[in-house]
């Protein structure tokens, strides 16, 4: 799937086959978070793979917005080392995976943003790294409408060389 395609018809997968993602594909998925530009490449991601169904389902709840991920055949905790560029390199590297499993017809969501302290004692996680996000990955358990998306017109948030000159 070509970029943009991609970016184009993604869309949040809440809910998951029971299905198990083929290794080579979770390698690239993770590879992917690896591989995203980082401010002066400092990387200060850790990307912990969880694929075990007690753990998923221990996860579930520590996640306000995720209860889902106990249906997921797999969840990628993202945790970060303390730097003042940790969520935006952190979000990129999000990003990246979504994408990569997407490309694969396998759905995600981003599920929690910080406040994820309790996960921390489950994976062992040290109390100096932060939690950003557990991301759910797995088949969509229905067809999905790719493509469909409510986004407000291009006119209106996209501007050229100036505030008020819209771009078109």
């Amino acid at each position: 799937m070509e970029v943009f395609e991609a970016i184009r018809t993604v869309l949040a997968v809440r809910q998951f086959q029971d299905k198990p993602i083929p290794e080579e594909i979770i390698h690239e998925i993770v590879e992917t978070g690896h591989l995203s530009a980082s401010s002066m490449n400092g990387q200060p991601w850790h990307f912990i793979v969880v694929q075990d169904k007690e753990t998923l389902r221990q996860l579930a709840p520590l996640a306000r917005t995720g209860p889902y991920i106990e249906q997921a055949p797999l969840a990628i905790v993202v945790a970060m080392e303390a730097s003042p560029f940790a969520v935006s390199d952190g979000s990129r590297a999000i990003q990246s995976m979504i994408l990569t499993a997407w490309s694969h017809g396998i759905g995600s969501n981003w599920v929690g943003f910080n406040n994820l302290d309790q996960v921390r004692p489950l994976l062992g996680i040290p109390e100096d790294i932060s939690v950003l996000a557990v991301i759910p990955f797995g088949y969509p358990a229905s067809a999905s409408s790719k493509g469909v998306k409510k986004r407000k017109p291009l006119s209106e948030i996209a501007h050229r060389e100036r505030w008020d000159q819209p771009f078109s």
